[in-house]
């Protein structure tokens, strides 16, 4: 068993993909397989149990048999939303959990020792939250959330309209775990249809990555 608190997995497949054209980046296909389908491939073992934050009709992740959890913070109001919707599940659905595990949606290649590092970090640096760097770019989505600030991410979003993942963070504290991005930066993700053929590359070449 993970040496670590039990956690709940989200990924995270909630925006408008406005750099593909619209549609769900998580169903775009990687070889033989889904992003989607990589990314719990990777994600599930380290997790609990694992939900999809996404909105519109749930039924096109009905393949995949997870909980589909939509934002209930109107107009698409970016991934504390996600992050919020996420949390309130666990609040009612598993209160034994105190803890979520975040990744992005279009995130094929996410490390497999990803929430075990971020609890790592969190524990040896004292802070409530932690968040993963490849390189020299923190990636916010990939992070570490406590359900005890569910309320406080609640009154940021509907009271102050704060939308910024890293303003919000700011005032709690937030451990970082690193990661190289030579050879590969295991945080790539896909954003533009130039991003896909690139994952298709790296997948190619690198079938254990």
């Amino acid at each position: 068993m993970p040496e670590y608190p039990k956690t709940l997995g989200l990924v995270l497949a909630g925006g408008l993909a406005r750099r593909m054209g619209g549609g769900d980046k998580a169903l775009l296909r990687i070889g033989d397989e889904t992003i989607l389908e990589r990314v719990l491939g990777r994600f599930s073992p380290q997790c609990e149990q694992v939900i999809l934050n996404a909105n519109g009709d749930p039924s096109r992740f009905a393949p995949f048999h997870l909980p589909v959890i939509a934002d209930d913070i109107p107009d698409f109001a970016g991934p504390l939303a996600g992050i919020l919707a996420g949390l309130d599940w666990a609040a009612k659905n598993t209160p034994d959990i105190e803890w979520i595990a975040s990744v992005p949606g279009d995130c094929p290649f996410v490390p497999r020792d990803l929430v075990a590092r971020l609890h790592r970090a969190r524990e040896e640096s004292g802070q409530p939250l932690a968040c993963a760097k490849s390189g020299d770019w923190r990636h916010p989505v990939a992070g570490l959330w406590p359900l005890n600030l569910r309320a406080d991410l609640r009154k940021a979003l509907l009271e102050e309209g704060l939308h910024k993942i890293e303003v919000w963070t700011g005032r709690h504290g937030t451990a970082i775990a690193e990661w190289p991005d030579r050879p590969l930066d295991p945080f790539f993700n896909v954003n533009r249809p130039e991003d896909l053929a690139e994952a298709e590359r790296i997948a190619a070449q690198n079938p254990a990555f």
